[in-house]
């Protein structure tokens, strides 16, 4: 039987490649993603904390890596181009069903699983939904789930429908797009997302004694991070225990979770979200 011999610099060259190349694979980056219902600026803030976190918790780089509008977010993340996606209750639906079933969401936040819009005017004429009838009212994106979808579908119970009945629907993109809009006269009214007007409220970016709530949504699901099914199951179960993990009387976990809105993280399924899909496909927002 014929025996190859390797010599002390192949077995040391063997050696270093299979460090080498499991020191690449735990250092691969981890990549995270967001819808963009904020701006730029704020998202990357809400991140840096959380990305930190992570990496330690993970042993990896962890890299945010912003998109340029919903859809995007749902691509890049069924397409495995990042590992894990911060979705709205419709994105992820979007996704669920882009990706034939192939996402799971595997956290939400406690808030999420009674998440309401509100409905802001300037108008003091404007005291409840019918008074909208005639007027021009701007959305977030059309993706968005607490900025279009949910305060759509409540109107629509509310039997009014806002490609008929409204002036004018605009779509201002993100949150605080339409807050903008609504303090600036360029709408009579908007809806969104209420954490969103809370922080302005709380932080003083909005004039309260001008621009009001008129009308607050009943609760539904919304929110939760969510990573492509064929993501390792003990990889899944680091990343949602790192979230439950999350404590409020740590430094660490306080920043973080002041910066998500979040009192704290809570495990959360796919069935949840039925809900919202039930309300896309009635708006005729899903095919």
């Amino acid at each position: 039987m014929h025996m190859t011999k390797f010599s002390p610099k192949h077995i040391f060259l063997g050696c270093a490649l299979v460090l080498f190349g499991s020191l690449a694979q735990a250092q691969a980056v981890f990549k995270v993603t967001a819808i963009p219902d904020e701006s730029p600026t704020e998202l990357a803030r809400k991140a840096a904390p959380l990305v930190k976190y992570l990496e330690r918790i993970l042993g990896r780089p962890v890299e945010f890596t912003p998109v340029t509008d919903y859809a995007a977010s749902v691509e890049a993340l069924v397409n495995k181009q990042v590992d894990m996606a911060w979705y709205g209750g419709f994105t992820f639906v979007q996704a669920n069903v882009r990706s034939g079933g192939k996402v799971v969401p595997l956290v939400q936040r406690e808030e999420d699983e009674k998440f309401r819009s509100v409905f802001i005017t300037s108008d003091p004429s404007i005291k409840t939904l019918a008074d909208l009838k005639g007027k021009s009212v701007s959305f977030g994106s059309q993706s968005s789930t607490s900025g279009h979808l949910m305060p759509r579908s409540f109107l629509l119970q509310a039997h009014i429908d806002p490609d008929k009945d409204f002036k004018r629907v605009a779509y201002s993109g993100a949150h605080d797009a339409t807050i903008a809009a609504v303090a600036a006269g360029k709408v009579d009214a908007g809806a969104l997302n209420i954490s969103v007007w809370e922080k302005f409220v709380k932080e003083g970016k909005v004039d309260a004694s001008k621009v009001k709530v008129f009308y607050t949504t009943p609760g539904y699901f919304d929110y939760n991070w969510t990573v492509h099914a064929d993501m390792p199951v003990a990889l899944r179960d680091k990343l949602t225990q790192a979230f439950l993990s999350l404590d409020r009387n740590t430094a660490e976990g306080k920043e973080i979770l002041e910066l998500q809105r979040a009192t704290r993280f809570i495990a959360t399924k796919a069935d949840n979200y039925k809900g919202i899909e039930q309300a896309a496909r009635n708006a005729g927002l899903l095919k």
